[in-house]
């Protein structure tokens, strides 16, 4: 078997735009693999371009040479452009391997330490401004099953925040808590937004609420610097949805930065590199919760990684998406006791729908985070997308 060429696809899912590969074959036999990035789409589209002409002609089975060969060859190595077009590609060779072999991809990587994988909520919070409001979709949101809830309380905050700002920020965060109480972890999201003395003020403030983690409390650029506010708060960090490879990892373990570790598989090199990853963490007993807010294949990669992998603790899950998610692939999401079900069908166990696709065109997206609407993350006619 020889791989004779790759395709792409954008779909425009709100707030971002969805990045698909479709793998080709002259044995018939397809693969799809995703490489969203959010706000350079079209970068992405094209650095996948130029890793065709060192895939064509090659066995598709071949995973590990060609993902090596081709990270040797990039002389500007690493970084979110190239790992997340080199992520898209491995994992539509994966669900190829799978499919020829008659296999899950969860099989080829060890087989099977869980079935399901219990789940945390995001994006359940769409369109709330005040602490009341995302108090009432909190309810909604643990009624719904899920383990956990994550949010970002600051706002438009960067670097610095103000007295008042923090005040609204914890009086959003106690909110939540008196809605839902010990029912799930409350897990804070940063975004990367502060300075070093801005993120060790808030997390003393939110050690009262005992939440799960707080992610990206700085930006990701400075390692020892995570590192030196995990040291100086007395609640978990979490981080690492923008590091590319096991490379940058192996720093985030020299200087201990973070208690919870959350590679993308759409950005990290894709899955083997998460599963070495994982393993990584799996000897220091680091519990790794993968960053999963994007589309459905990267929800299916990322659901074979959590079928093999034991210190694989909590899966990222987007409580509501756009309505037609569900128009765009077959994906088949089962969800229920606070859990998403790993399907057994060959390969990644889901296909997209080129002809639906089209339908949805790339539409430009900037960065909301600093913007004032941070929660604008679903349209008014969002739905879910597993049963």
């Amino acid at each position: 078997m020889k791989v004779t060429g790759i395709k792409t696809f954008i779909c425009h899912a709100y707030r971002t735009n969805w990045v698909f590969i479709k793998v080709m074959t002259d044995a018939g036999i397809t693969g799809v693999g995703e490489a969203t990035l959010e706000m350079r789409e079209l970068t992405v589209e094209q650095a996948i371009k130029e890793l065709e002409r060192y895939l064509v002609g090659r066995d598709p089975h071949d995973i590990e040479a060609f993902v090596h060969d081709t990270y040797r060859d990039a002389y500007w190595r690493g970084g979110p452009v190239l790992m997340s077009a080199l992520a898209g590609v491995e994992m539509a060779l994966w669900d190829i391997k799978g499919k020829d072999l008659g296999v899950p991809v969860y099989q080829l990587l060890g087989g099977r330490v869980r079935a399901s994988v219990p789940c945390y909520a995001n994006g359940w919070f769409a369109g709330a401004k005040k602490p009341e409001e995302f108090a009432a979709k909190a309810k909604i949101a643990v009624d719904a099953g899920f383990s956990g809830l994550k949010w970002d309380p600051f706002g438009k905050e960067y670097m610095n925040i103000g007295p008042a700002q923090l005040n609204e920020a914890l009086a959003c965060v106690a909110a939540v808590k008196d809605a839902v109480g010990d029912q799930v972890h409350l897990i804070i999201e940063g975004h990367g937004r502060f300075n070093v003395p801005t993120a060790v003020r808030i997390g003393h403030a939110l050690k009262e609420y005992n939440i799960l983690w707080f992610e990206e409390p700085i930006p990701p650029d400075d390692k020892a610097g995570l590192a030196w506010v995990r040291k100086k708060i007395d609640i978990p960090v979490s981080g690492g949805e923008r590091l590319y490879s096991r490379y940058e990892y192996v720093d985030y373990l020299r200087l201990e930065c973070a208690d919870y570790w959350q590679p993308d598989v759409s950005h990290a090199g894709g899955i083997m590199e998460l599963r070495k990853i994982a393993a990584l963490a799996e000897s220091h007993y680091i519990p790794v919760c993968p960053h999963n807010p994007s589309g459905p294949v990267a929800n299916a990669a990322t659901l074979q990684l959590a079928a093999c992998t034991p210190n694989f603790y909590l899966l990222e899950t987007m409580s509501n998406d756009i309505p037609y998610r569900k128009d765009i692939s077959n994906e088949q999401v089962v969800f229920k006791n606070g859990e998403m079900y790993i399907p057994d069908t060959p390969g990644l166990g889901i296909e997209i729908n080129e002809d639906e696709i089209v339908n949805h065109p790339y539409e430009c997206r900037n960065l909301r985070h600093y913007q004032g609407n941070l929660t604008d993350i679903r349209p008014a006619e969002q739905k879910k997308y597993f049963v």
